[in-house]
């Protein structure tokens, strides 16, 4: 936070595929609620005891250093309705990870403002964030292919939890088996055009801005774009920078930057 000059904010989800750590976690709903809560404890510099269940301080000792912002902003990495409800009141921002389809975020903006009002909160209090992989390069088609290889990591796992896409169950499991065979050309080839683009931002940089654009209209208000960015990194991370946040700042969605990216 102090190096952003308190522009950073800290994210926490339960994580997937932790079975290849041959980690099962117990009590996630209550471990992600209980990790909030300390983090903001210790932020806030408060030395009395937090009892927790997963998660506790036993007080009379904090950070050791100068706090830039006691209230740094709190994301919630998750799909699950019951994940939302139990950290509702500790969070600013909910990340839903792995998509890029405008379709679900209705569903969860009254899942969130239900879960606040439940709460004491407002509607509207906690903002919607979408991420996926990115793939962008002049070569769309290019692009696309590198994506679909991408993405076939995470899709048998975030494409069940999105109610709002039907993807075949045949299909859903061959993409399961061919990912954890590491058979990416395999699963790669069973990414529809219609599934790349609602889980991942793939193609030329007007394509990837107009997805961009789409999830903003639909009520996010945040998108991130993630890894690998392009064919070759550095290439997508300026065409990102030079192509794709210009146009959405032109076309109001995003704050203007001090000094451009080139």
């Amino acid at each position: 936070d102090e190096a952003s000059n308190g522009r950073a904010y800290l994210g926490i989800a339960r994580g997937g595929w932790l079975d290849y750590l041959e980690l099962e976690p117990r009590h996630g709903v209550t471990a992600l609620r209980e990790a909030f809560a300390c983090v903001r404890h210790l932020l806030q510099q408060a030395k009395e005891p937090l009892p927790g269940k997963v998660f506790s301080l036993a007080g009379g000792d904090s950070l050791r250093w100068p706090i830039l912002r006691p209230d740094v902003p709190f994301l919630l990495g998750s799909w699950g309705a019951q994940t939302i409800r139990a950290c509702i009141n500790a969070i600013d921002e909910l990340k839903i990870g792995g998509s890029a389809n405008p379709d679900v975020i209705p569903v969860y903006r009254e899942l969130l403002d239900t879960a606040a009002q439940a709460a004491g909160r407002q509607r509207l209090s906690v903002a919607i964030a979408m991420g996926a992989v990115t793939v962008v390069d002049h070569d769309g088609a290019a692009a696309r292919a590198l994506a679909r290889r991408e993405v076939a990591l995470y899709l048998p796992v975030v494409a069940a939890l999105d109610a709002t896409v039907e993807i075949e169950p045949d299909r859903l499991q061959r993409l399961r088996t061919a990912a954890a065979n590491y058979d990416f050309d395999a699963a790669a080839a069973l990414v529809s055009d219609a599934l790349l683009r609602r889980f991942a931002f793939a193609g030329t940089p007007d394509q990837v801005a107009e997805q961009a654009h789409a999830l903003f209209a639909a009520g996010a208000q945040r998108v991130e774009f993630g890894t690998p960015h392009g064919i070759r990194a550095a290439e997508g991370l300026r065409l990102l920078g030079a192509v794709v946040l210009p146009a959405l700042q032109q076309a109001g969605l995003v704050e203007p930057l001090v000094e451009p990216l080139t």
